[in-house]
């Protein structure tokens, strides 16, 4: 547990966590109250983003982590990074709702690559994102991560990840190198 100069505290989840990042999770990409920030997806899914077996499966796997930042006491923000041999895959990120446009997210996603650089030696980031999220994609872009073009199949039938409300939803694969 590190606590920074910003009054943010990063742990890793413990299983006691699992509701309070659910509810997290949910309230930044799902229903009325992800429409307060900026990452929602409420235009696009509706139903879960994940649910608590989502969650705790991350929680317990020996090759991720559930990096989860409190302020105050209370979890502000979360991210999962899971060690895949020579690169980190970062998923699971969420920011507040009302914590979301003043640099929090930035900060968080900045310590998520010094921890996977650190504990891993690896030396690139990757992710998915929806390939429709073009602000959020921009917002990656801006931090350094590249588009690849390479995509992937979102899974349409599968409740558990949400409910789509159009037919093109695919994930694309953002990379940056680290070293």
């Amino acid at each position: 547990m590190a606590t920074t100069a910003t009054g943010l505290t990063f742990r890793d989840a413990a299983d006691a966590d699992v509701d309070e990042l659910v509810a997290l999770i949910e309230s930044a990409y799902r229903g009325e109250s992800s429409r307060a920030g900026w990452t929602t997806e409420a235009d696009i899914l509706q139903g879960q983003r994940t649910d608590p077996e989502g969650v705790r499966e991350v929680v317990k796997s020996p090759d991720s982590r559930l990096l989860t930042v409190e302020r105050d006491g209370r979890i502000v923000a979360c991210c999962q990074l899971e060690h895949r041999g020579a690169y980190a895959y970062f998923g699971m990120f969420a920011v507040s709702p009302a914590l979301q446009g003043a640099g929090l997210g930035r900060t968080v996603l900045a310590e998520a690559e010094r921890q996977a650089r650190e504990a891993w030696g690896v030396a690139e980031m990757h992710m998915t994102v929806i390939s429709v999220r073009e602000e959020l994609i921009a917002w990656y872009e801006r931090r350094g991560y590249r588009r690849t073009g390479r995509m992937s199949p979102f899974p349409y039938g599968e409740e558990r990840f949400g409910i789509p409300l159009r037919d093109d939803l695919r994930f694309e694969l953002l990379v940056k190198p680290l070293v």
